[in-house]
């Protein structure tokens, strides 16, 4: 009898420990390697950066992108202060957003002048990439001022170049109208700019919304899409209108190595929308982050 109860007890013990090591292992392998841009809790992280860096650590989030760097700072931390902050959370400085006009033959040193202070913030910072989210008005006018911005990206990518960080664009959905009768601004970019200078942050939704399918650029142009936004209309894979499976079955052909987390609208407050979103990428078996 007493034997027959230890061997009972014994295969309790065996099956707690297989539901317990089961459980784990489904826990760690629904974490990927994704990130946030920071603009998605823009109104939080103004408030409380500490608070809210940690609500996205606790999310599930791996790295971040900051969007708010100026005067040498981000949100108003020195660099070295916010790196320490982010990685106390388990979440590096993956890249940032950030953005100068183009020069003018009277500001052309002054704007070089600015771009050697931002890259070294963001050496401080431990970032790999910088991201230039838009373009001055200028660039939409004409063919001749677009070549101008792409004449300017690949001289701030060799800026980039030098100090070991990668120099990048963030497209929205304007760079897919036509310029100059039947050319398209963002393969007029793509082709006007040097692969080894600028890399491009292609925003998933915005290209969708200006019309075209991120896989025929990925096949068009491949290996020029380093870093994704994975976005949607608010929280991701709430909207239906994005075909993530076939955006994700080219990945390796479109050069991607991180993807982002951008949430600009909402159903719900800034932290649910942004969890929500985590939680479908980690949920889709389809989609497979690089390590």
């Amino acid at each position: 009898m007493k034997k027959l109860s230890l061997l009972f007890i014994a295969g309790i013990l065996c099956l707690l420990c297989m539901t317990f090591f089961t459980v784990s292992s489904c826990d760690s392998a629904k974490k990927k390697n994704i990130g946030l841009q920071l603009y998605s809790i823009r109104d939080s992280i103004n408030r409380d950066v500490p608070a809210a860096i940690k609500k996205v650590a606790d999310m599930g989030y791996t790295f971040v992108e900051p969007a708010s760097y100026r005067d040498g700072k981000f949100y108003n931390m020195e660099p070295a202060a916010f790196k320490a902050l982010c990685e106390k959370n388990g979440m590096p400085v993956l890249s940032s957003h950030t953005s100068h006009e183009l020069p003018t033959p009277e500001n052309y040193e002054e704007t070089m002048a600015w771009w050697d202070q931002c890259i070294d913030a963001h050496l401080a910072v431990g970032a790999k990439y910088i991201v230039q989210p838009s373009m001055g008005r200028s660039a939409y006018q004409s063919i001749a001022n677009l070549k101008k911005w792409c004449d300017y990206f690949n001289e701030v990518g060799a800026k980039c170049n030098a100090k070991g960080i990668r120099f990048g664009y963030h497209n929205h959905d304007r760079e897919f109208s036509t310029v100059h009768g039947d050319t398209v601004m963002y393969d007029f970019m793509l082709q006007n700019t040097d692969p080894s200078k600028v890399m491009f942050q292609i925003d998933l939704y915005w290209c969708v919304v200006g019309g075209k399918n991120p896989v025929d650029y990925f096949k068009k142009y491949p290996g020029r899409f380093e870093l994704w936004h994975i976005k949607d209309e608010k929280e991701i894979g709430a909207s239906g209108m994005m075909d993530f499976q076939s955006i994700w079955a080219a990945k390796e052909i479109s050069g991607m190595k991180y993807g982002i987390v951008e949430v600009e609208r909402y159903d719900f407050d800034e932290f649910t929308s942004c969890k929500k979103s985590i939680d479908f990428l980690n949920a889709a078996e389809y989609i497979v982050m690089p390590k």
